[in-house]
């Protein structure tokens, strides 16, 4: 720039250089002055003592209503992370100040006509700056500019551009305010300026926060029941937002490998290189950055335990009720004996928000924060904010539910109402509340730190120790507190557990889970080497202890892997499940009493639950009917990957929903309790959960899978689906004789049993919503398979099993019931002519039966 001729000062000014900052002016030999020295002088000009000026990342400049931006040189293509989050929102918006919008990577560059550009920067691919195809890398992977600055004036002492943002800012863009998939779940449509303005801007050493207020008009719809009170009222809706631009590390921050056989959450890219014979997938885990002090690195070195350079911290958000704002801290500070097998101590510390210090703020990116919503939701999560060049976390901002409470006052008197006196009522006592919200805040700081749910861990735990309270004191009832397993349920009341064992804890797997993703190695080790490291220290712990294995998410067919589950047998576990569930059935009323002029609104919520927890038992047991254990492996492990249910789990399992399923459950079904609670819907509840069983048990996911099952392991013998179809049937329908006579849920049952067979048949023939979207999932699964083969059959020997019984049966609504499923049939498959019976192969799997008395 300091080297530009005369001519070029008068071509800015052709192109209007008021506009960028350049003044014209001639000395004495009649020629126009340097841009340097011009754009100097529109600094001064511009930026005068009556600038408001924050230095920071950015140096912000307020003058008047306008604001600037002074962006120095060494910023220029340093990639950038924006967090966008609310800081206030409507009333029934769904959303809470805190939460996160969305979240972006940018960088600033200089571009061509005194301009500045932003760029959104995303991370697809990428290729080592000393191989070849790094070109062809760079080639693919243009990034959109979203915005062009004019330069308003340069400091060519501190080499810095001044740009305006006020406009920017205050517009509608998706990096700084709503989406448009945003603005239509809250029914908004255009941004409304006039009423959108800057609150304030403040800048730090690594980052720059704006906060904004932006309104925006409101769509009018007929269906005033999914629109924001404010836009009922006034057509608009106001937000306040947060704008966080936070200076990634110049250095990345070290990757970890990602390894499926431990639970954290990660990003990937594609990696390109010219020794490739195919691209390879750079996936690694999602950590913070913890570094030994450099004055103990020795200690570190010699294995001994030392503070982090930078421990990790959360606030407690200051709208937290004070009563609870010690257990969330617990909650938090209970992960430091984690850490301190990964070799720190204190890396983790909850602390309450320095309420006195103005110079905080809780949407300020530099600070982790736990915030309080006051929301009827019941919910908790725990996000966390990364660095997608490595994976380094950066911040988090835990959300809270202020209505969670009332979930944990119902899992708990549902869960350990049998064996803890406590929670027999509807007010819990300080201390057990606070005991309920710490171990969930255990949980929800453990996804910040990168764990992902750990399904399976529970599994690892017999269900006979979860009776044993010595166990259970070294223990615990599940190795991971990432587990979906809430109390220990299976708990009876002879077996006197102590309360304080009947919650989850930071365990076993937990503490593996930290070591191994933050423990460090050599500096010298690549990452390849640190990898088999890695993956060699899976296999002797895991090998070692079965404890600290990874079941994953609960998305696939394995049964260990259950959401609110405990144990090693599903139906061991929900037996003694059940059992206490019956405990508890006939003092829900008592329970849910206040004060005698109560409705019955608690008893409704917790009858409710109840059902719910008994409906869990039965789902968790069907999982095991052509289950798969999933174990994900090295090849240079021993074992498979992939191995069926054994046969005889998936028969006790059929059993099992036999007697406790396909019989009414009269004990569920009180009606000191269904005449009192106001809602009809209740009465059904356990009928639709009957339904919903059947609907799973013959739905062409599952039957597919076990013709599969089946002809892969063949030599094994596996549950055949004819088998288990032969099973079923027995059970539905194995009493119908002269003297059979039903009851309406028998009746239900029954009913359910035919339409899900008529449907696995014919998919096209499914009744109702539900039933047909399901049917339309798993046609692709049964087309051109023995499944529907085997419906027809089922459905053509049933058929002539009731045109059989019905002329030597007594009971008028039996007969009605079973003329109707005979012409339920014959409407799908035809009247079929009678066969002899004597003909008819007898099929009764004996198997079944002598799991029965088993």
């Amino acid at each position: 720039m300091k080297q530009l001729f005369t001519y070029i000062g008068l071509l800015l000014f052709a192109v209007s250089c008021s506009s960028i900052g350049v003044a014209r002016k001639s000395n004495k030999k009649g020629k126009v002055e340097s841009f340097a020295s011009t754009s100097a002088k529109a600094y001064d000009r511009l930026i005068t003592s009556e600038a408001v000026t924050n230095n920071g990342l950015f140096d912000v400049h307020k003058i008047g209503d306008k604001y600037y931006f002074e962006i120095p040189d060494s910023l220029f293509k340093r990639e950038m992370l924006v967090v966008t989050r609310f800081i206030k929102t409507p009333s029934g918006a769904g959303n809470y100040g805190g939460e996160k919008i969305s979240e972006n990577t940018i960088t600033f560059e200089r571009g061509p006509s005194n301009n500045i550009f932003l760029r959104i920067s995303t991370l697809v691919s990428a290729a080592s700056e000393d191989d070849a195809i790094s070109k062809a890398v760079n080639n693919s992977n243009i990034t959109p500019i979203l915005e062009a600055f004019p330069i308003k004036a340069t400091n060519e002492d501190r080499q810095s551009h001044v740009i305006e943002v006020t406009d920017f800012i205050n517009s509608e863009n998706p990096l700084l305010a709503l989406s448009s998939d945003q603005k239509d779940d809250y029914k908004l449509t255009s941004l409304e300026k006039d009423k959108s303005y800057i609150k304030e801007i403040n800048s730090f050493p690594v980052n720059t926060e704006i906060k904004t207020v932006k309104t925006y008009k409101a769509k009018s719809g007929s269906n005033k029941r999914k629109e924001l009170p404010a836009a009922i009222l006034a057509g608009v809706v106001t937000l306040e937002i947060n704008n966080s631009f936070i200076l990634l590390p110049k250095e990345p921050m070290r990757k970890r490998l990602y390894d499926a056989r431990v639970g954290y959450f990660a990003s990937s890219y594609l990696e390109y290189g010219d020794d490739q014979q195919q691209v390879d997938r750079n996936t690694y885990i999602h950590r913070w950055r913890l570094e030994p002090k450099p004055e103990d690195s020795l200690k570190w070195k010699r294995g001994e335990l030392v503070e982090p350079k930078k421990p990790i911290v959360y606030y407690i958000d200051p709208a937290t009720p004070k009563k609870w704002r010690p257990f969330l801290i617990q909650g938090i500070n209970d992960w430091q004996v984690a850490f301190e097998q990964a070799g720190f101590k204190n890396a983790i510390i909850g602390k309450p928000w320095p309420e006195n210090d103005k110079s905080m703020s809780l949407e300020d990116s530099r600070f982790s924060v736990l915030r309080y919503f006051a929301s009827p939701s019941k919910n908790a999560y725990g996000p966390n904010i990364v660095d997608p060049r490595s994976g380094e976390i950066l911040e988090s901002h835990i959300g809270w539910y202020h209505n969670l409470m009332s979930l944990l006052h119902s899992w708990y008197m549902i869960q350990a109402g049998a064996v803890d006196e406590r929670a027999r009522k509807m007010e819990y006592d300080t201390e057990l509340m606070g005991n309920l919200i710490r171990f969930v805040a255990s949980h929800e700081v453990g996804h910040t730190l990168g764990l992902r749910h750990n399904m399976g861990a529970s599994s690892a735990t017999p269900v006979e120790k979860l009776r044993d309270a010595e166990f259970l004191r070294k223990n615990g009832h599940t190795s991971s507190i990432m587990d979906y397993a809430r109390f220990n349920y299976v708990a009876q009341p002879e077996d006197s557990i102590p309360t304080e064992d009947l919650m989850p804890r930071i365990g076993d797997y937990d503490k593996w889970a930290i070591q191994w993703g933050y423990s460090r190695f050599a500096d010298d080790l690549s990452l390849k080497e640190e990898k088999e490291l890695l993956s060699q220290m899976v296999v002797d712990s895991v090998s070692a202890n079965p404890r600290l294995w990874f079941g994953g998410e609960g998305r696939n067919f394995d049964p260990r892997s259950q959401t609110e589950d405990l144990g090693d047998d599903a139906m061991q576990a929900s037996m003694y499940g059940i059992l206490n569930l019956q405990r508890i059935a006939p003092y829900l009323k008592k329970w849910t009493q206040e004060k005698s002029s109560d409705d019955y609104a608690n008893l409704d919520q917790i009858y409710k639950d109840l059902v719910g927890q008994y409906s869990d038992y039965i789902f968790h047991v069907s999982k095991n009917i052509g289950g798969i254990y999933v174990t994900p492996k090295t090849m240079g492990e021993e074992g498979e990957v992939y191995r069926p249910v054994e046969k005889q789990k998936q028969k006790q399992a059929l059993v099992f929903l036999s007697n406790y399923i396909f019989k009414e459950p009269k004990w569920l079904l009180r009606n000191d309790i269904l005449n009192a609670i106001q809602s009809p819907q209740s009465k059904e509840s356990v009928t639709k959960t009957m339904e919903s069983v059947m609907m799973n048990l013959l739905g062409g996911s599952r039957l597919s899978r076990m013709t599969f099952i089946a002809e892969r392991y063949e030599d094994e013998d596996p549950y055949h689906p004819q088998e288990y179809m032969d099973d079923l049937n027995q059970l539905v329908w194995g009493d119908m004789n002269v003297f059979y006579q039903t009851n309406a849920y028998r009746r239900k049952l029954q009913k359910s049993y035919v339409s899900n067979l008529i449907t696995l048949y014919k998919p096209d023939e499914a009744e109702g919503l539900v039933e047909g979207i399901l049917a339309k999932l798993s046609e692709g699964y049964t087309a051109n398979t023995d499944v529907r083969s085997l419906a027809l059959d089922n459905l053509i020997n049933l058929q002539s099993k009731i045109k059989r019984t019905i002329p030597v049966m007594t009971d008028r609504l039996t007969i009605a019931h079973l003329n109707y499923l005979k012409r339920e049939i014959e409407s799908v498959v035809g009247e079929t002519k009678d066969v002899d019976p004597l003909f008819i192969p007898f099929r009764r799997d004996y198997s079944i039966q002598e799991t029965k008395e088993k």
